[in-house]
């Protein structure tokens, strides 16, 4: 089954086409990084703007890397939420279209679920089921039971901030641009991570809700007293916020681990692409018996592959939408 998956719920327009949930025939990505950059952060305006420019000649582009036809596509797999409401209308819309026009089965795919069907791609290792997950994103940040292909339970998320959002405003009060997360991973290597004691975001560890937005206000109060630092200053800063983040992220993981009793977890969304996160989870696997199971970086950030693959798996329960699908920017993750 050769599944067209289309994503637009943020800042990234992106098709792709998989056959089977697993082998890739064509992932293309038109990325607006440089539009939003200059504003320290995703406008939603101009993302849905650059959606509706963008769509169509990606997914030309999708079918033309492919060597294939619209003809010779089996079905349409889009992304309906959560996310940017004026966004997730762009794929879509278009998704519609297609499958009406075509007359092929619609599916509409949680973005988070995108996320967890990543780690299938590409013949790589991933977990066997049941496993855990630990999703960590520019805006979600959870830890789950992955039951079985679209059965999960959300075990504790984020009660404001998410870890990828803390980053990028983090950096837009550093001055440092957008995407923050890799320019503070960057600057960190750096830095002295003793420099400076940063609060440790709920740290109860039966608690396996996460909280961020404590760092981002220290990190005002700090700056706000101290002024904008430079050069081992700010490497020095970088180095204290990221472990502050990363040890929340690992302990939480480890706590719910344990709960679940799993032996193997997934570590996925764009934030799984830090290294120093990636590192430390390794570290606690071994130190507690897990195996870590992580997608190449490309796969961590928002692309159409993973929702056609998270599609592929709807499809073949049986699972079609209706034409009056709609989007939902707070979509809850299926249980």
């Amino acid at each position: 089954m050769k599944v067209l998956g289309l994503e637009s719920s943020c800042d990234e327009t992106a098709a792709a086409i998989v056959e089977d949930g697993t082998t890739i025939l064509a992932d293309v990505v038109s990325s607006q990084v440089d539009v939003h950059a200059k504003y320290g952060g995703v406008v939603p305006e101009l993302a849905s703007r650059h959606h509706v420019i963008n769509m169509v000649p990606v997914i030309a582009e999708a079918l033309e890397r492919a060597g294939l036809g619209l003809g010779d596509i089996d079905a349409i797999a889009v992304t309906r939420g959560p996310g940017l409401v004026g966004a997730l209308l762009v794929a879509l819309q278009v998704g519609k279209s297609i499958a009406y026009a075509r007359g092929l089965p619609l599916v509409g795919v949680h973005h988070l679920e995108g996320h967890l069907s990543a780690i299938y791609l590409g013949g790589g290792s991933a977990p066997a089921l049941p496993h855990g997950a630990l999703l960590v994103s520019g805006g979600h940040t959870s830890v789950i039971h992955v039951l079985d292909h679209c059965i999960y339970r959300s075990l504790g998320s984020t009660r404001d901030d998410a870890a990828g959002e803390a980053f990028d405003k983090v950096a837009k009060l550093l001055g440092l641009g957008y995407p923050g997360g890799a320019v503070i991973e960057r600057i960190a290597r750096d830095g002295n991570p003793q420099a400076l004691r940063l609060p440790r975001p709920m740290p109860k560890k039966d608690e396996l809700d996460f909280s961020f937005s404590g760092l981002k206000t220290w990190v005002l109060n700090w700056v706000r007293e101290n002024g904008r630092p430079t050069g081992a200053a700010l490497a020095d800063l970088c180095a204290s916020i990221q472990p502050a983040v990363v040890l929340s992220l690992v302990s939480k993981t480890r706590a719910a681990v344990q709960r679940m009793g799993a032996r193997e977890v997934q570590l996925a969304g764009g934030v799984a692409a830090n290294g120093a996160l990636r590192e430390a989870l390794r570290q606690a696997g071994e130190e507690d018996g897990f195996q870590l199971f992580v997608p190449p970086p490309r796969h961590c950030t928002d692309n159409a592959a993973m929702i056609a693959a998270a599609g592929y798996f709807r499809l073949v329960r049986g699972e079609r939408s209706t034409w009056n699908m709609n989007a939902d920017a707070n979509l809850p993750l299926p249980g």
